[in-house]
């Protein structure tokens, strides 16, 4: 989330200018989507991270907050009318109200300014868990390759020892059977190749490590001199 998108709800054309301005002197900006009360049920909820919702006919109200409520997304509310004020608290607790009265623009995007931060760090933890979940699902995959080494080598190497016990042997077999047993001492020697392959990434990670341990050693003894 490189820069977080802030949704602007309201029925008066004037109030996103109103907020847009004065985020326009702040160090960093997000970018702005704005929509009236009409048209802001056709939102898709993964383009935006915080909704600020204003200046909204009453009848419309309800209908916008149940919206952003159902799609789980954080909302800034501003208005100066106490009974809507209330009605959103009671209606939706997770609703944060900001009263349109003096410096609300400096509350509101104060406010905006910390939800958008909280934001951003549950995108990187959630991305970060994502990766590590598909490390660890990789390092289990490497840990069981790494540990059936040695009966898969032995299995290879009965095929293989067969198969060249039986292409010894001339005229015992059909053309067709001896392509195909060609065909498995073939593949055997690959999966062989794979094999050994495994093995010297293995035996690459163990020195990497060491020398990572050491370098960790030297850093800490450096630093404790």
């Amino acid at each position: 989330m490189d820069q977080p998108t802030v949704l602007i709800i309201s029925d008066d054309s004037d109030f996103p200018v109103v907020i847009t301005s004065r985020w326009q002197s702040e160090r960093k900006m997000p970018a702005f989507t704005l929509m009236s009360s009409d048209v802001c049920l056709n939102f898709d909820p993964n383009n935006f991270q915080l909704a600020i919702a204003g200046r909204i006919r009453p009848q419309a109200l309800a209908v916008v907050m149940e919206a952003m409520d159902a799609a789980g997304k954080r909302v800034l509310f501003v208005s100066d009318d106490a009974r809507a004020i209330q009605s959103v608290r009671d209606r939706w607790p997770g609703v944060v109200v900001v009263r349109q009265q003096e410096n609300w623009l400096e509350t509101l995007v104060l406010v905006a300014g910390e939800v958008l931060h909280r934001a951003a760090a549950e995108f990187h933890a959630r991305r970060a868990e994502q990766q590590n979940t598909l490390l660890e699902r990789q390092a289990t995959l490497g840990r069981y390759i790494l540990e059936m080494q040695h009966t898969l080598n032995n299995t290879l190497t009965s095929m293989l020892g067969n198969s060249e016990l039986l292409l010894l042997e001339p005229g015992s077999l059909s053309a067709e059977a001896r392509s195909q047993i060609e065909t498995v001492r073939n593949m055997a020697l690959r999966m062989h190749e794979i094999l050994q392959r495994f093995s010297s990434l293995e035996k690459e990670l163990r020195v990497v490590e060491r020398q990572s341990g050491q370098e960790t050693k030297a850093r800490l003894h450096a630093a404790a001199v």
